[in-house]
């Protein structure tokens, strides 16, 4: 789909950022830093803790299973965000001292997401625990708390989701986004609210003298924001300041060589140096091989792979994951291929295309349709939902990814509330949701959901825009303002690596691995070469006469044999006349 590059309004430069490179400055202003103190990355700048509501009750909870050595149990989710918060619970309260700790993941393919009473079931049966702990998930399980409450389980819930119109009567709730919680931080992940939690519990037990009463050192939380990091990227939350400082700790850790071992093996795997890593490349690199677990297999094998200590055994492991990771592809590629020939047949062109889109095939796999939808819609911009069957032969799994300006989740309750019935369960954020309906009910829910996105839609949401910083002079085209711009992150969802654009004479091309577009440019009036790489271009609407390029792109170095040089990273290009 063709899109507008749009630079980002111009902005007074504050005081604050006076000192800072004055493109950089620009840069930040853009994003709404107003001063030094918005960039600050230290763990001391970190939102309190004390304002997140049902702290207090939790605290107690887990202080309560630890002094009577209670089995503790985390039920989580199958996705990265879901794996890392698993591990960081696990190992943060065996060095705290708890007694029995054990992890359980419900099976997507057998009990879908979060809490429910099947899965209260199996861990009655196989875990016997005496607190349950969701992590990633169960703001909107109340069957299943319910169930394990009858059962006589304490069930503490910390989530990140929005909740529905109701919570769970859970024995503690802490979630930054359950109404009246007053946590300045909303975008944390899931991972997020576990640090926070447990990094609590850690302070009221050396308060207490639980640590001095049994000989026992007290575990330093900071040891796990390679986990927190990895988490936060995965599940693609807003960026903000908070979030900023967890991710850029992480990472310090990672460059450093004090992370996982399960960690550094999937980065070995994904042929990434440690010591050069950015957010990006956990996003990229390490975060699918992990989901791949959730969506083909079961996610244990990327909890343990993060769980292990032994550096043998978390390569097998990542090993195991990079394999799935590579049959999810393989399985995603066939699935696209379908989805577009599917959209050429309803013969949808930039001006007919519906507000949301809706697809199925019977032949698709649940585990992998909300990379689909997420790829449909870069293709469309459109808000997009991939179905799949759940294997039951009745109902349909669906799962959602949407643009800025349109509220998933919002839009999937509009369409409940108004359709008594129509969808089964469903939940997620503003980006990404998931649910579940009745085949039958498929037809009416397609054109009920376009309704609504077209409803709720701002229609200058629907275009497709690329935010510019602009045209980049000359003399920035350099390693060291790149290197600068690297190290000024983490960049990510909500506060996005700076992105530029321009016009430049195509001096040369080839395509490499048939998707891969290697370019040679010059800017028109300059005798200087600039080396450019655009992935997974679509080569049924690229001509390879083309002798001028508009590009958006963002500065890079290719490091290729102990040589270092710059690289522009293209987001979109179109050919010029």
């Amino acid at each position: 789909m063709k899109k507008t590059i749009r630079p980002r309004p111009s902005i007074t430069i504050p005081l604050g950022l006076s000192s800072l490179n004055p493109l950089l400055a620009k840069i930040y202003a853009s994003r709404g830093v107003q001063e030094a103190g918005d960039i600050e990355r230290t763990l001391k700048s970190l939102a309190p803790a004390q304002s997140l509501r049902g702290l207090e009750a939790a605290l107690a909870l887990l202080e309560t299973a630890l002094r009577q050595r209670q089995r503790i149990l985390i039920i989580g989710d199958f996705d990265a965000d879901g794996a890392t918060s698993s591990v960081l619970a696990v190992l943060a309260l065996r060095a705290m001292g708890a007694a029995h700790v054990d992890y359980l993941v419900p099976n997507r393919f057998e009990y879908g997401y979060g809490l429910t009473p099947e899965i209260v079931a199996v861990a009655l049966r196989d875990k016997q625990p005496e607190l349950i702990i969701t992590v990633d998930n169960g703001i909107a399980s109340h069957e299943g708390v319910a169930a394990a409450q009858a059962a006589g389980v304490k069930v503490l819930i910390t989530d990140h989701h929005l909740p529905g119109h109701s919570l769970p009567a859970a024995d503690a709730i802490v979630n930054p986004n359950q109404p009246g919680c007053e946590f300045s931080s909303k975008n944390l992940a899931g991972v997020g609210v576990v640090f926070y939690l447990l990094s609590s519990l850690r302070t009221r037990l050396k308060d207490s003298g639980w640590f001095v009463e049994r000989g026992k050192p007290e575990p330093n939380m900071a040891e796990f924001l390679d986990i927190v990091a990895l988490g936060t990227v995965a599940d693609v939350v807003v960026l903000d300041r908070n979030n900023r400082i967890l991710v850029q700790n992480g990472l310090a850790r990672i460059r450093a060589g004090r992370c996982r071992p399960g960690i550094s093996a999937l980065l070995k795997v994904g042929k990434r140096s440690a010591d050069k890593l950015v957010a990006t490349d956990l996003g990229f690199v390490v975060a699918p091989r992990l989901n791949a677990a959730g969506r083909l297999d079961d996610m244990c094998h990327g909890i343990e792979c993060l769980l292990t200590d032994n550096q043998a055994l978390a390569a097998q492991y990542a090993e195991e994951l990079d394999a799935l990771n590579q049959e999810r592809r393989d399985i995603e590629a066939d699935m696209q291929q379908q989805a577009l020939l599917a959209l050429r047949a309803l013969q949808f062109n930039e001006r007919s295309v519906p507000h949301g889109i809706t697809l199925f095939d019977a032949n698709w796999h649940q585990g992998v349709i909300g990379i689909l939808a997420g790829r449909i819609k870069d293709r469309t911009h459109r808000p997009v939902i991939a179905f799949a069957p759940a294997g039951d032969g009745v109902l349909l799994k669906g799962s959602a990814r949407s643009i800025p300006g349109v509220h998933i989740r919002d839009v999937l309750d509009y369409v409940a509330t108004q359709n008594p019935g129509l969808i089964t369960r469903f939940g997620g954020h503003a980006m990404a949701a998931g649910l579940s309906l009745p085949q039958g009910n498929l037809a009416i829910f397609r054109e009920a959901f376009s309704a609504a996105v077209e409803k709720m839609v701002d229609r200058a949401d629907l275009e497709a825009v690329l935010l510019s910083d602009g045209a980049l002079p000359a003399e920035y085209f350099s390693e060291s303002f790149a290197d600068l711009l690297r190290e000024a992150g983490p960049w990510g969802q909500g506060f996005p690596e700076p992105l530029f654009h321009g016009d430049f004479d195509l001096v040369d091309q080839r395509v490499l691995k048939e998707k891969h577009l290697r370019m040679t440019l010059r800017q028109p009036g300059s005798e200087r070469l600039l080396e450019a790489i655009a992935f997974n271009i679509d080569r049924e609407h690229w001509s390879s006469g083309t002798e001028r390029v508009r590009l958006a792109y963002r500065l890079d170095i290719n490091e290729f044999r102990g040589a270092r040089t710059l690289q522009l990273r293209v987001e979109y290009l179109e050919a010029l006349a």
